[in-house]
């Protein structure tokens, strides 16, 4: 069966500004939905922030694989009750990708629990984008290296915990380096950081980045059944320890019941 990708976007530079309308007319969601559906292993939709609920239901993440989120100008426009849902899936097994400026939605900073800062300039300049993993499944049938021409740039040092791994290191024209392919666990969640795709610039029309994106998916998916409870903290009786035990000592709680929190 088909890998199911929901690719949520703001859709909002691309209704307010002219130039991103240009390069985007049916949105950035919908161009790198388009790219992701040109592998028949991958089944893509889109989300949106101005659809109710953000497009987002329990029962719509229940039936995602993958979740691929794009945000910058809106990101505290994003509900509280959303950012739960989208972090309890993650926890449970879904996995999610997490593209440029969206280092700063509530999701990402919840999941990774830092600041998420950099540096930036926007000033259109060349990216080389090198594979630090040359067999990483996200490096899949890419080169050593990759140039965007154009594209916002982001400096080091990067707020966020040790990565699992690190695929992409990027040089910028300017001087400044990044690491713009990185991976971790959440939970039982594949999470991967992609850093490419200002919104002024025709990054998600590359086929080198599509094809980041598509290995993204693949990598990310868990085909495990969703754990039912990922934050779950059980309160095991003595009489259910895995070896006999004499219970010795006060306690604050009877069995069964649940702790403090």
């Amino acid at each position: 069966m088909a890998i199911r990708a929901l690719v949520w976007g703001e859709n909002v530079h691309e209704r307010r500004n002219r130039v991103v309308a240009q390069v985007y007319p049916h949105g950035m969601h919908q161009t790198i939905a388009d790219a992701l559906n040109t592998d028949s292993a991958i089944r893509a939709e889109t989300a949106t922030l101005d659809q109710p609920g953000h497009g987002i239901t329990p029962q719509r993440l229940a039936q995602t694989d993958v979740l691929l989120w794009w945000g910058h100008a809106a990101h505290g426009d994003v509900s509280d009750a959303v950012t739960d849902m989208v972090c309890n899936a993650v926890w449970s097994g879904m996995g999610a990708i997490f593209l440029h400026s969206a280092h700063f939605s509530k999701p990402f900073k919840r999941l990774m629990g830092a600041p998420c800062n950099l540096t930036w300039r926007e000033a259109g300049e060349r990216e080389r984008l090198w594979l630090t993993t040359r067999n990483h499944p996200i490096a899949a049938g890419l080169p050593d290296h990759f140039e965007l021409e154009n594209e916002e740039m982001y400096g080091e040092p990067f707020g966020v915990p040790e990565p699992l791994e690190t695929v992409f290191v990027s040089w910028f024209q300017g001087g400044e380096v990044f690491r713009s392919g990185l991976t971790w666990r959440r939970g039982a969640g594949n999470v991967f950081y992609f850093r490419p795709g200002h919104e002024t610039y025709p990054t998600y029309h590359d086929a080198t980045v599509q094809t980041v994106l598509r290995n993204a998916v693949k990598w990310a998916h868990n085909p495990a059944p969703r754990l039912a409870d990922p934050g779950a903290a059980p309160n095991v009786p003595v009489a259910k320890a895995p070896e006999p035990i004499t219970e010795r000592g006060p306690r604050l709680h009877h069995d069964g019941a649940p702790g403090l929190r």
